[in-house]
């Protein structure tokens, strides 16, 4: 199996398979296919997405760890810009879709609702994030700054979850919340308990 991961075409069908949600999502709104109120289903499905994207890119470390298949971290740049790509089209389709662009009621919106507030600084952080994903930005912070930089994605998605969470707090839909919760949460206590393991081994006399 990690031979056949290795292969130059995994990648490339990796991040056409990420572009399929997107074109699913927008052709149906373009084909009048999301139900009843299209914009909601269009602004909630990207969110979604941009959920299990996050989940997906927080899963390639412990995975592997587990597994010892070191070409799993060339996957992990890619996911992470799709958490940003899917996050900005999530935020673009309400600014579009709900706001109309109307600068004049969306900066008081962001600040009136704090489920959008939460999600406009996960977004802020993803941004910081994507900006800094390439080589030319480790060289530049230096490789201990920007792992530093990059452990934000653990805020991003304790503020994912909590957007998610107020988000659908209002029509006591708490179902798809908790399992996110749960994921995310299973994901981020993983990383923490390789760490302190990680730590007590290296001092524990050889």
């Amino acid at each position: 199996m990690r031979d056949l991961l290795a292969r130059p075409w995994v990648k490339p069908l990796l991040f056409v398979l990420c572009t399929l949600p997107a074109c699913w999502l927008v052709g149906a709104g373009l084909l009048d296919r999301l139900g009843a109120n299209p914009a909601e289903a269009l602004i909630r499905g990207l969110g979604e997405w941009t959920m299990r994207f996050l989940c997906l890119v927080l899963l390639v470390t412990p995975l592997r760890q587990l597994t010892g298949w070191a070409v799993l971290a060339r996957w992990r740049r890619m996911l992470g810009l799709f958490v940003f790509f899917y996050a900005s089209l999530h935020l673009l389709a309400y600014a579009w879709l709900d706001m109309g662009f109307e600068l004049a009621e969306l900066l008081p919106d962001i600040v009136k609702r704090p489920f959008i507030t939460v999600g406009m600084l996960a977004w802020g952080l993803l941004l910081a994030l994507a900006a800094t994903s390439f080589n030319r930005a480790i060289k530049a912070l230096g490789a201990r700054r920007w792992q530093q930089l990059h452990r934000a994605v653990y805020a991003v998605a304790v503020l994912g979850v909590l957007h998610f969470f107020w988000m659908r707090a209002g029509k006591q839909l708490f179902g798809e919340v908790a399992v996110y919760a749960a994921i995310l949460g299973t994901l981020l206590g993983w990383r923490i308990w390789w760490r302190v393991r990680t730590r007590v081994r290296g001092r524990v006399p050889a």
